[in-house]
């Protein structure tokens, strides 16, 4: 209808199946194109309110919406930056005085995950299958995972980054990050933990990563930006930081029984993140690696320091050794089939809510082998 005037050139821009190309363009004409949409949709407008034909045309009931992947994500790296979630994980497998690795405060530790595997909300997921040994005096065995869990989780999507070579710094991240969505990162626990050594996770995370639809732009979240934390030791130059680079988005996870109603289980918030992500994004970058649009960098699970926000059923049963009571009286410590997991998040301040929406999924049993 020619409403975009300069942002509407180029049709195919909006056209396709994902937003990579919008993504493509860049910070500036992304924030252009939402600084016009909003004026379009603003109720004092006449532009679009008093065009009857154009409304039929643009404005679909959201009923008759069906969500799909919002990006073709060429890469996916899950960070592991909320101190909380490594102190526990380190409490319980490691040295409970010693919880985190010697690294862990002076790097984003992070690994490359399977982008193929990433699906959408409203997506079920199969129990995986993979090499477990329950008995650790006999070899392993081939057999669905026993400790299924969900990890609590927000990404980023990365805008075009600089060429192999060049780095992202610090205080220009900012400039390469699109947006957010809520994240469900699949784990198999049982899997993982038989194949971890020495390079990290494999079939216990590839299997499936779940992402929300929606994505919630940085200039949308101005207005939830908060300080901090204090970072002792101190940080490498390089991840040296100025201004407000958390954000205080609310999270919460609920499961749900195969017919029955769902039960909130965690209540957390993206404000508990240790590294934030322009550290991640500048870590990631310090090598020369480079990153393009539709990139996504997942948070690590988000866990505060009350058991009611961590992230994980790991920590929340405390590797099984106690039990999750949900509404319907039933009892867990990790994920059952026919369970259903829904995280949701929204930030709040001032009457003025953005949300996210939710990722949700439900599991099926494994497959024979």
């Amino acid at each position: 209808a020619g409403l975009l005037g300069d942002l509407g050139e180029d049709p195919a821009v909006y056209a396709g199946p994902y937003l990579n190309p919008l993504i493509g363009k860049g910070k500036s004409f992304t924030r252009s194109l939402r600084g016009r949409l909003s004026q379009i949709l603003r109720e004092e407008n006449p532009e679009l309110r008093d065009n009857e034909e154009l409304k039929a045309k643009a404005l679909i009931p959201v009923e008759d919406v069906k969500m799909h992947l919002p990006v073709d994500v060429g890469d996916y790296t899950d960070f592991y930056s909320s101190r909380d979630h490594a102190t526990n994980v380190g409490k319980m497998f490691r040295d409970p005085d010693n919880a985190l690795l010697p690294n862990w405060l002076y790097i984003p530790v992070g690994y490359h995950g399977r982008a193929s595997s990433i699906i959408l909300s409203g997506e079920a997921i199969k129990r995986p299958v993979g090499q477990v040994r329950p008995d650790p005096e006999k070899p392993p065995v081939l057999a669905p995972s026993r400790l299924l869990d969900f990890e609590l989780e927000m990404a980023f999507i990365t805008y075009p980054g600089k060429p192999l070579g060049e780095r992202i710094a610090v205080d220009e991240a900012e400039d390469y990050i699109f947006g957010l969505c809520l994240f469900n990162d699949w784990s198999a626990r049982d899997i993982q933990k038989w194949e971890y050594v020495p390079l990290g996770p494999f079939l216990g995370k590839n299997f499936a990563s779940a992402v929300s639809p929606w994505i919630v732009t940085l200039d949308a979240l101005d207005p939830f930006r908060l300080d901090g934390p204090e970072q002792d030791p101190e940080p490498l130059d390089y991840l040296k930081y100025s201004g407000k680079r958390r954000f205080d988005v609310e999270l919460e996870v609920y499961i749900q029984p195969d017919g029955g109603s769902p039960s909130k289980v965690s209540h957390s918030n993206f404000r508990h993140m240790y590294w934030n992500m322009s550290q991640q994004l500048a870590h990631h970058t310090i090598n020369g690696c480079n990153i393009r649009g539709g990139d996504m960098m997942a948070s690590g699970t988000i866990s505060g320091p009350e058991q009611s926000a961590f992230g994980s059923m790991l920590e929340l049963s405390w590797a099984g050794s106690r039990t999750i009571k949900l509404n319907d009286g039933s009892e867990r410590k990790f994920l059952l089939d026919g369970d259903t997991v829904t995280m949701k998040g929204y930030a709040q301040k001032d009457g003025l809510k953005i949300g996210f929406g939710e990722v949700s999924n439900k599991i099926l049993p494994a497959d024979p082998f």
